[in-house]
C-alpha cells in the first residue's frame, strides 16, 4: 500500500470471548462492522500484536486494526503498525468507548486529552502526540459511582443492543465521511446525538 493515501482506523477493545460484546469493546464492534460491510478478512499479525484488514477504493487505503493487547496497552500495537507503515498521526483514527457520553451519543475530534480512558493514554504514549483524531462512542455510565470498571466490561441490554446498533451504523456513516471529506465535515454531519438526522452532504 502507498503510504501517502494510507489511513489507519483502530478499534480499541478487549481479545477474547469473555470480553465480546462488553460496553468497553465497542471499538472492536465497529471496525468489525466495516470489514464485514466490505466483505474484508481478518489476519492476526504477531509482529504488531493486532488483527488487521485491509481494503482499497481508487485513491484511498485503509488498514482496520484491533490491538491484541488488551486494552491498556492498546498504543503497543497502534505505534508499531504507524511505524511499520509509516502513517502520521493526523491519518490514524482511534474508536474508542466513552462512559462520559450517553449511549447514542458521538463524538468524533481531531486532538485531545485522554479523559482518563487508558487505552489512549496508552496510544498517546507511543504516538507521542495528543493530535491524532479519535471517535468516541457513548456507552453511558450507571449513576455517579466513579468505580466503572464492572460497568465497562458489563454487557449491553436488550434494549441498548438496539439503540447500539443504530449508534454503530452513524458511526460508520461519520469514519465514510472523514475518510472521503476530511474531518471537519464529519464532526459537522455526525457527532451529537442518533437521534438527529446528519446535516449536509459529505459531497
Amino acid at each position: 500500500m502507498e503510504q501517502s493515501n494510507l489511513h489507519l482506523i483502530v478499534g480499541l477493545g478487549n481479545p477474547g470471548r469473555e470480553y465480546a460484546g462488553t460496553r468497553h469493546n465497542v471499538g472492536f464492534m465497529l471496525v468489525e462492522r466495516l470489514a464485514a460491510e466490505r466483505r474484508l478478512s481478518w489476519t492476526l499479525e504477531k509482529k504488531f500484536s493486532a488483527r488487521l484488514a485491509k481494503w482499497e477504493h481508487g485513491e484511498l487505503k485503509v488498514i482496520l486494526c484491533e490491538p491484541q493487547t488488551y486494552m491498556n496497552l492498546s498504543g503497543n500495537a497502534v505505534g508499531a503498525v504507524s511505524r511499520f507503515y509509516r502513517i502520521e498521526p493526523d491519518k490514524i483514527l482511534i474508536v474508542v468507548d466513552d462512559a462520559d457520553l450517553p449511549l447514542g451519543q458521538i463524538r468524533m475530534k481531531p486532538e485531545g486529552s485522554s479523559g482518563g480512558h487508558h487505552g489512549l493514554d496508552s496510544v498517546e504514549q507511543q504516538l507521542a502526540t495528543r493530535a491524532y483524531p479519535r471517535l468516541r462512542i457513548g456507552i453511558g455510565r450507571a449513576g455517579e459511582e466513579r468505580q466503572i470498571t464492572n460497568y465497562v466490561l458489563g454487557t449491553f441490554g436488550a434494549e441498548d443492543k438496539e439503540i447500539l446498533g443504530n449508534v454503530l451504523q452513524r458511526a460508520a456513516g461519520q469514519v465514510d465521511c472523514w475518510l472521503n471529506a476530511g474531518i471537519q465535515m464529519a464532526m459537522n454531519r455526525f457527532n451529537g446525538d442518533i437521534t438527529a438526522p446528519p446535516k449536509g452532504k459529505t459531497e
